[in-house]
């Protein structure tokens, strides 16, 4: 442990003041990622807004790469422990200079990843942080690859080199698992609140009588409107068996599943018609405000 933390002391005595300042904001930064989601006790209980399947299903609507992230939905629990783990690894490893070549190209690639998965349509460009952090750690990789010297994945596989990573790897599992004692819950909203602030949606002449709309609500998960002869209605288009995103078949006149062939009709409260699912989709309170549909 003791060497653990020398050789950390002087890379940090080595570096430029740039680079010392680029590493600490870079590594607090992932850290505190992976703690906001640690101690977020709906991050990985499903029905939460802010729980992960959401947030999957809602870049599969939106995301120019949506199609990836269907199967992701399925597996939504891991995912999230998995992310969770790897943004306090990332951080770790980039403040105590474990592997650190490495662990700027993950943060890189996470970037860029979270870019694609929820910032892409942002407008203009220099709203999305995702690519700032993107470019921000291709910077910090390249001014660690300036002797040209040094391969991104080279790593030490020597004693001390696995042993600086077996330790780095303990406290990010560990700070991961911490978290959950300082769990904080999700706020409640109450309707009166979330009629006062209601999002438009779609005109309400643009939507025909019979026809559907595909949205995304506020917290930015996958929905569906519908408008038939005696007003508007949605549904969460979220399937309550293992999250994947519905969508509506207008030969069959249900709310379909591609991932395990669950049906749901959206003119009986959106009720399992076939499994595997076991309960309805959410519903999803939307009104008629002067010429838009609105979310409530």
């Amino acid at each position: 442990m003791q060497s653990y933390l020398r050789t950390a002391t002087a890379s940090w005595r080595s570096q430029t003041p740039a680079l010392r300042i680029m590493r600490l904001w870079l590594g607090f930064t992932w850290i505190y990622a992976g703690w906001d989601k640690a101690s977020d006790s709906g991050f990985l209980t499903s029905g939460s807004s802010t729980y992960i399947g959401t947030q999957l299903s809602g870049y599969s609507t939106q995301s120019p790469v949506g199609f990836a992230f269907n199967k992701l939905i399925e597996h939504a629990l891991l995912v999230g422990g998995f992310v969770m783990i790897i943004e306090f690894a990332i951080g770790l490893a980039t403040l105590l200079w474990v592997a650190p070549r490495l662990a700027a190209f993950g943060g890189f690639s996470m970037s860029v990843g979270l870019w694609l998965a929820s910032s892409f349509h942002a407008s203009p460009y220099f709203l999305a942080s995702d690519s700032a952090y993107a470019v921000l750690w291709l910077s910090y990789l390249l001014l660690l690859l300036k002797d040209g010297k040094r391969r991104v994945f080279e790593m030490s596989l020597e004693r001390r080199g696995v042993l600086r990573g077996g330790i780095t790897a303990v406290l990010a599992i560990g700070f991961a698992g911490v978290g959950k004692f300082f769990a904080k819950a999700a706020p409640a909203t109450s309707d009166s609140a979330a009629a006062s602030t209601g999002t438009k949606i779609i005109k309400l002449a643009s939507l025909k009588v019979g026809a559907t709309h595909n949205f995304a609500t506020k917290n930015g998960a996958p929905a569906i409107l519908f408008r038939t002869k005696t007003g508007v209605f949605a549904y969460s288009a979220i399937c309550t068996h293992q999250g994947c995103t519905v969508s509506y078949s207008g030969t069959s006149k249900t709310l379909k599943c591609p991932c395990h062939g669950a049906e749901f009709d959206p003119l009986k409260a959106a009720k399992v018609i076939n499994g595997p699912a076991q309960t309805p989709l959410s519903k999803v309170k939307v009104t008629v405000s002067g010429a838009w549909v609105i979310e409530a």
